[in-house]
Parts: structure tokens; C-alpha cells; sequence
């Protein structure tokens, strides 16, 4: 199996974990030119949350929270701005960045995982 197809399958675990949870998933997969993409987005309550995605089927590459570095949680940061704006969302919309870690069958959810990143 592939790296997209894991990566596939740990999203699809996500998106269904999160409309367990009560989320109203507004995108999947959103891409913004080259800047990046962002694996999933959705509304909890108030807020717009923008979720990264990891799945380790097993812990020989360490645990899936481990995975979002500096770098991705820039690259998610000025794709959600550019989501924002193509969307004309308010500039005073509350938004959070939230991590979905995946480890085997173990789920995850990191609610504010990391703050935006400029």
C-alpha cells in the first residue's frame, strides 16, 4: 500500500471520528494553489477548525502527533488565511487548529494544537 492510500484511509477515519463527534465538515482536502492543503475543515460550534490529519499504523515512525512540525503548522496557517479570504469569511471569526493523531486503532483529537503561525 502506498503513502497516499494510508494517508487516504487515516483521513476517511478522521472525517467519520469527527462527524461522530458532532462536526459540520465544510471541505476535505483543500488545496490552495502551491501554498498547501489543509486535510480538513469544519465548524465546531463557533469556531472554524482547521484539522491536520496523521495515522502511524504502527510506532516504528514514532506517534502521529509528533508529525505536525513547525513547518506544516506554517504552511497550514497561510493556507487557512487564504481559505478565509477566498471564502470572505470575517476577519473576526473565531478559528482554532486542531490535530486528528492516529496511531494504529487509537484516535486522538488535540483541540488548539498549535496556535497560528505568521
Amino acid at each position: 500500500m502506498n503513502k497516499r492510500s494510508v494517508g487516504n484511509r487515516g483521513e476517511d477515519r478522521a472525517y467519520d471520528f469527527l462527524l461522530q463527534n458532532g462536526i459540520d465538515i465544510l471541505e476535505r482536502n483543500y488545496r490552495f494553489h502551491k501554498t498547501g492543503e489543509i486535510d480538513l475543515i469544519g465548524r465546531d460550534g463557533e469556531y472554524l477548525v482547521f484539522f491536520e490529519v496523521k495515522y502511524r499504523e504502527g510506532a516504528n515512525k514514532g506517534r502521529a502527533s509528533e508529525a505536525v512540525t513547525f513547518a506544516k503548522q506554517r504552511q497550514i496557517s497561510k493556507v487557512a488565511v487564504s481559505y478565509l479570504y477566498v471564502k470572505k469569511f470575517p476577519m473576526e471569526t473565531p478559528v482554532r487548529f486542531d490535530v486528528i493523531a492516529i496511531d494504529g486503532d487509537e484516535i486522538k483529537w488535540h483541540k488548539n494544537a498549535f496556535e497560528f503561525v505568521g
